[in-house]
């Protein structure tokens, strides 16, 4: 129920409220104002949740793009390691290369 839907049943119901007699108001009277403060206390409630449940979507998109970035990064640097890690071993491959020659130069001799 909207507010304005709400607001107008409770003013008819208060109206009716007031054409009882006295001894009978004075109750319902009570009864209706409780209800319209648990009413304003459960739509202050869900203003909260709703403001937290958008503070949670904020805070999960900033993790996801965190996450994101992350992975980029990771990626980014295997592929700095990978490469670090060949541009070694084709070093030693052609040291290797080297030492074999100057081996087989100086066994024929």
């Amino acid at each position: 129920m909207d507010e304005q839907s709400f607001q107008d049943k409770f003013s008819e119901l208060i109206n009716k409220i007031n054409q009882l007699p006295v001894e009978q108001r004075a109750r319902l009277e009570k009864l209706a104002e409780e209800t319209r403060d648990r009413r304003k206390r459960i739509q202050q409630s869900v203003g909260q949740l709703q403001e937290s449940l958008d503070h949670l979507r904020l805070s999960v998109k900033y993790l996801v793009f965190d996450l994101e970035a992350t992975r980029r990064e990771n990626a980014y640097l295997r592929r700095l390691v990978g490469q670090m890690n060949r541009d070694k071993n084709q070093q030693r491959d052609h040291e290797s290369d080297q030492d074999n020659d100057n081996f087989i130069d100086g066994d024929e001799f």
